[in-house]
């Protein structure tokens, strides 16, 4: 019994009398090359082409893996208050990412208040998801967070000649809270030194009074809020007794 040459696989031979799978009888020494070139059109993968296809894969598979990242780092964070065990508010370390809202310079709600001695910039910063709930209703949604964080001011440095510029260390942070099932009024203040967490401050304190007679839009100064006001006004968001003091204060 005649045996077929064990070489015949490696040179890619076949018998001139066996049939393959592709049409009609393979000549003799077809190689795999001349099969594939038949069947497929005359095309033939060669090195170099598959090199430049795993390339291009590696480079495509690369611009995604980039573009989920910027993705997910361009979305804001979850930022509802979080609260420790003991009723502690957390503080939202990453509050200088939220949308910047105003800033006052040497306000006092008090006419009698004395000047002090330096000058003092005070900041605020809301949570994207409601500033963007505000400017869609000109309200608050529950689990509303806005920021004061308070620094130096300051009138001489580099270059400059005359105003003040703000430097130096925070020297307050105030966060006003609105969670609706967790307090009475619906909002808290709490105020943080330098401490990771903040006690709120109880309600019998003058800021709790002071917000609701008069602030414009649900116990917050958006009177101060340059692009918020022109929305509350819009959406008919202000209150009745912020209505009546700056009409008040107008005519005077």
């Amino acid at each position: 019994m005649a045996h077929s040459s064990p070489t015949l696989a490696c040179v890619g031979t076949r018998p001139q009398k066996k049939h393959s799978k592709f049409e009609g009888t393979l000549p003799e020494q077809e190689t795999y090359s001349d099969i594939m070139r038949r069947s497929y059109g005359g095309f033939t993968m060669t090195s170099r082409k598959a090199k430049l296809l795993l390339t291009a894969a590696v480079v495509f598979s690369s611009l995604l893996f980039t573009a989920a990242a910027l993705l997910k780092s361009a979305a804001p964070a979850n930022s509802a208050p979080e609260y420790t065990s003991d009723g502690q508010l957390k503080l939202p370390e990453d509050y200088r990412r939220w949308t910047y809202v105003t800033t006052g310079f040497d306000m006092s709600y008090s006419a009698s208040a004395t000047a002090a001695d330096h000058h003092m910039f005070d900041n605020v910063f809301v949570n994207p998801e409601s500033y963007s709930a505000f400017l869609e209703t000109g309200k608050w949604p529950d689990k509303t967070m806005l920021a004061l964080e308070q620094r130096m001011g300051e009138g001489k440095g580099s270059i400059n000649q005359r105003g003040n510029f703000q430097a130096g260390d925070i020297m307050g942070l105030e966060i006003h809270v609105k969670d609706e099932a967790r307090f009475p009024g619906k909002w808290a203040f709490f105020i943080f030194d330098d401490a990771k967490t903040a006690k709120m401050v109880p309600t019998d304190m003058v800021c709790y009074s002071c917000h609701a007679e008069h602030a414009a839009v649900d116990t917050t100064f958006v009177q101060f809020y340059p692009t918020l006001l022109p929305v509350a006004k819009e959406k008919g968001t202000l209150s009745a007794d912020y209505v009546k003091e700056s009409t008040a204060s107008v005519q005077k």
